[in-house]
C-alpha cells in the first residue's frame, strides 16, 4: 500500500500523519508532497524520516494507491489529473469537487457506499461543519425522515488553518499585554470576540460556508431536507460546536433520539443536565467522535427536536473522515 499526503505541512496534513499512525493504517510507503515553501521539510512517521517533495506535474504518483489531498481547492483542481492518472484514489479535503455530480461526497457513517462509484478517481471530503452535523442527523433520520434543519455553528480558529490558530494565541497575548492585536487571518480580531461571517457572502445573504451546509447535507444524505445555517467564528481553538433544530415527519421523543445516539456510529451521548454534563470544545480535542448533548423537544414545533454537538474540526471534520473513507475501500476490497 503506497499512500501520499498532499499538503503535508498544513494543519490537516499533520493531522493525517497522526491519524494514519494512530489507526495503524496499512502503509508500505508514505510519500509527502507540498509547495515550494514546504518542500524539503522532514517529518518522522513510524520511526522513519520522510522528506516533503515538491508537488509537480510528473509521474510521482505512479504506483500510489491512495492520495489524501489538503492543499486548497486551487491546487486540487490543478493537480487532480496528475494525481489520479495512474490509478490513485484521490480523497480530497478541499471544496473543489464536492458538488460535482461525478464525484462522491462521503461521510462513512452516512453514505460509505457512494465512495465505490468514482468515475474520475476522486472522492470529496465534506466541509467540517457538515460532517459533524450529518453524523448526528443520520441517527435521527433512521428514526423518522427529517424535513428541515436549522443550525447555528460556533466554529473554532482551526477552521482557518494552523496560522489562524497561532494568530488567536498571539491576539490573546497582545490584548493582555496592552498591544494592538494582529489581524490577518480573520475579518476582525477574534480574541474576546465572535464573528458572524465565515467565507464570503453570496447574493442571498448567506455565506459560502452556510450554503455548503445546505447543499452538502442534501447530497450526502440523498435527502430533500431543507437546511438553514448561521455560521459564526468563535475564539475556541480546534473544536467546532453546533446548535441544531430538526423537524421530523413524526414526533421523536428525547429518549428515542438519545438511544439512537448511544447506538449510532461515530457518536457519543453526553447529556446529563442535572450534573452540568454536556459537550464542550475544551474537553473534546483529539477525539474521534461527534458528541451530542442538550437533547430537548422543540417548544416551537411538535415534530421538532433540538440538540448540541461538539467535534474536533481537524480530526473528524477533516483527516479522520478521509482516512475512514480509505479504510472502507480497503475493507470492501475496492482497493488493494
Amino acid at each position: 500500500m503506497r499512500v501520499a499526503i498532499v499538503g503535508a505541512s498544513g494543519a490537516v496534513g499533520q493531522e493525517f500523519l497522526r491519524v494514519l499512525d494512530e489507526r495503524k493504517f496499512p502503509i508500505d510507503e508514505l510519500l509527502l508532497f507540498g509547495s515550494q515553501r514546504s518542500a524539503g521539510r522532514k517529518y518522522t512517521f513510524r520511526g522513519k524520516e520522510i522528506e516533503v517533495k515538491l508537488l509537480q506535474h510528473n509521474d510521482d504518483f505512479k504506483g500510489v494507491d491512495i492520495a489524501f489531498t489538503s492543499a486548497g481547492g486551487g491546487t486540487s483542481k490543478e493537480f487532480a489529473e496528475t494525481i489520479t492518472k495512474h490509478g490513485a484514489v484521490m480523497i480530497d479535503n478541499s471544496s473543489a469537487f464536492r458538488m460535482d455530480e461525478d464525484v462522491p461526497l462521503v461521510v462513512p457513517e452516512c453514505n460509505a457506499e457512494d465512495a465505490l462509484n468514482r468515475p474520475r478517481g476522486i472522492i470529496a471530503n465534506p466541509n467540517c461543519t457538515t460532517i459533524m452535523m450529518v453524523v448526528a442527523l443520520q441517527a435521527l433520520e433512521n428514526l423518522s425522515h427529517i424535513k428541515r434543519v436549522h443550525v447555528a455553528s460556533y466554529q473554532a480558529a482551526s477552521g482557518a488553518g494552523a496560522a489562524a490558530m497561532a494568530e488567536l494565541y498571539e491576539q490573546y497575548r497582545q490584548v493582555l499585554a496592552g498591544e494592538k492585536p494582529t489581524v490577518e487571518k480573520f475579518a476582525y480580531q477574534l480574541a474576546f470576540n465572535v464573528i458572524p461571517q465565515i467565507d464570503v457572502f453570496c447574493e442571498n445573504g448567506y455565506t459560502k460556508e452556510e450554503m455548503k451546509m445546505y447543499n452538502e447535507t442534501k447530497k450526502i444524505m440523498h435527502t430533500d431536507c431543507e437546511v438553514s445555517a448561521m455560521c459564526v467564528r468563535v475564539p475556541s481553538l480546534r473544536c467546532h460546536s453546533e446548535s441544531v433544530w430538526a423537524e421530523t415527519e413524526r414526533p421523536v421523543s428525547v429518549e428515542e433520539f438519545q438511544e439512537a445516539v448511544r447506538n449510532g456510529q461515530g457518536l457519543q451521548l453526553e447529556d446529563e443536565p442535572k450534573d452540568k454534563k454536556y459537550p464542550m470544545p475544551l474537553f473534546h480535542e483529539n477525539c474521534d467522535d461527534v458528541f451530542v448533548g442538550r437533547v430537548r423537544k422543540d417548544l416551537a414545533n411538535p415534530n421538532g427536536i433540538t440538540f448540541w454537538l461538539v467535534s474536533d474540526q481537524i480530526k473528524k471534520g477533516a483527516a479522520l473522515n478521509a482516512v475512514q473513507i480509505a479504510e472502507y475501500l480497503i475493507k470492501v476490497g475496492n482497493i488493494k
